[in-house]
């Protein structure tokens, strides 16, 4: 199981929610992988993009117990009363390749597992991440604004994540289907060109592709429902 939750709260709340949230990582949540995350406002992936008032918090739970028990938590209460919009969703990964940190924290479900996802067709959300060789930042950053610019009619929602304000750096994206994906990802002139550029360059010492089937969502972003 693994949880995405997205808040806006006001910038004055942020350093005491961002503490909060630090203090209940140190004392170990009961989550396998735990990542807090800056984001960039829709439809932006470049640095001049970043929202200091949105935040997502992602994590991975060894059972749906353990997830529920955070979504009645403590925290989730604190940065709900502060946000003056959040978005949450369930998610359930469909393929994952590459590791973030060291580790592979996202493990597909086997088709015959209670939590596998239903066939393909619906709603997949999509997650990307890198470490970004410094000599190739700029490089980076030009592709992602082609990217970009090609890309914001496809998804229903789309944004920049980043766990340092350079060259740790990732993506979020929500697409109708595996199909639509897919189309983009291989027919789409800019996203091509910045997949065999990175590849073929080496712009990154350790990078993560994953997609998720949505379990459940509920909430807004940007004042409406990404899901609808």
């Amino acid at each position: 199981m693994v949880t995405v939750h997205l808040w806006t709260v006001p910038a004055a709340r942020v350093p005491v929610l961002l503490a909060r949230t630090i203090r209940w990582r140190l004392g170990r949540p009961g989550a396998s992988f735990v990542k807090l995350l800056g984001t960039t406002r829709t439809g932006r992936f470049d640095l001049r993009g970043t929202d200091l008032r949105r935040w997502m918090l992602l994590a991975c739970w060894p059972d749906e117990g353990s997830a529920a028990r955070f979504e009645r938590g403590p925290l989730v209460r604190r940065w709900r009363a502060a946000a003056v919009e959040g978005w949450r969703a369930s998610l359930v990964p469909l393929s994952a390749h590459g590791r973030w940190a060291g580790r592979t924290p996202f493990t597909p479900a086997a088709p015959s597992t209670p939590a596998a996802p239903a066939p393909p067709g619906g709603p997949v959300l999509v997650l990307t991440r890198a470490r970004l060789r410094w000599r190739y930042a700029a490089r980076f950053w030009r592709a992602m604004s082609r990217v970009r610019a090609d890309g914001r009619s496809e998804w229903r929602l789309g944004f920049g994540v980043g766990e340092a304000p350079v060259g740790w750096q990732g993506t979020v994206s929500l697409w109708d289907s595996a199909a639509a994906l897919e189309a983009f990802a291989y027919q789409e002139p800019s996203h091509l060109a910045a997949m065999r550029a990175a590849r073929g360059e080496g712009w990154y010492a350790e990078e993560l592709f994953a997609r998720f089937a949505i379990r459940d969502a509920a909430g807004t972003v940007d004042g409406r429902d990404p899901m609808t």
